[in-house]
């Protein structure tokens, strides 16, 4: 399969000198500097490396395990521009450059970007790109409704907040369905609400049906328990206080809570719940 560039390698050590040592995979030689080798490694030692081209177009392993990799999205602070793009820090020795053709925005050092990772075809080398849109797959959509997911958030509209789902798929949680506070750059758990006809994803930070209101029920007991059996809400309290201290909306809360009183866990009163014991 050969060496694969921008990412991890298990390579053989072949070689130890002054200045570092070698790894092979298949008939490439692949240098670690000396600052990287692990204490006590050997000749014949299987190694787990990080593979990149330097700026000589060197292939060199290090040790060092950088934030993100190829063909990955990650959220990076652009450390400085000059006359060839930006370079975002990626938690390696050299920054990671973004072209200037690359930029959905001129970038500006001190913020931060989503950006999509990949091998330049023309360099060989890794570079960076927020032109994300790009690198979403739109047509071969493997979810399903329901399953658990991994976001990464990377901008707001009027709707809500786009987010990338498992590195591969763009969804949008809808504002009206957040109830907690979410920024760009953002790495959440959330759930595939539904997949449009057009192939668009809705999503949800929280579970759906019966799961969600269950999942609620015992978020509630748990909470009075900590407070004496009694917790301070009611059909009266406002969805900005009933969100503030549950985190989700009234009516979610008003399903669960008529699911612990007919299951005879809570007594409901104008002040609030009380824990049936």
């Amino acid at each position: 399969m050969g060496v694969i560039v921008g990412a991890y390698n298990e390579l053989e050590v072949i070689k130890s000198l002054d200045f570092g040592i070698y790894l092979k995979c298949d008939d490439v030689e692949i240098l670690m500097p000396t600052k990287w080798v692990p204490p006590n490694t050997n000749i014949g030692d299987i190694l787990n490396v990080f593979v990149f081209r330097d700026s000589d177009d060197r292939l060199i392993a290090t040790t060092i395990k950088p934030y993100v990799t190829a063909n990955t999205f990650a959220f990076l602070e652009a450390k400085q521009v000059n006359q060839v793009g930006a370079f975002l820090d990626w938690g390696m020795d050299k920054d990671l450059l973004v072209p200037f053709r690359e930029q959905a925005q001129r970038m500006e050092p001190g913020f931060s970007y989503v950006v999509f990772v990949f091998v330049d075809e023309v360099t060989n080398r890794l570079v960076a790109s927020s032109k994300i849109n790009r690198f979403i797959e739109t047509e071969d959509i493997t979810l399903q409704d329901g399953d658990i997911v991994d976001l990464l958030v990377y901008s707001e509209t009027d709707l809500g907040y786009n987010a990338i789902i498992n590195n591969l798929y763009s969804g949008l949680i809808y504002k009206n369905e957040i109830f907690e506070a979410i920024r760009i750059g953002d790495n959440l758990k959330g759930f595939v609400k539904y997949i449009r006809e057009d192939k668009k994803i809705d999503l949800s930070l929280q579970k759906h049906g019966f799961e969600l209101v269950d999942d609620v029920k015992w978020r509630i007991l748990n909470l009075m328990k900590q407070n004496a059996g009694f917790l301070a809400l009611s059909d009266n309290s406002s969805p900005e206080e009933i969100k503030s201290k549950l985190q989700i909306s009234k009516k979610v809360f008003k399903k669960a809570v008529g699911a612990l009183y007919r299951e005879r866990l809570v007594k409901i009163t104008d002040k609030g719940l009380e824990l049936l014991k």
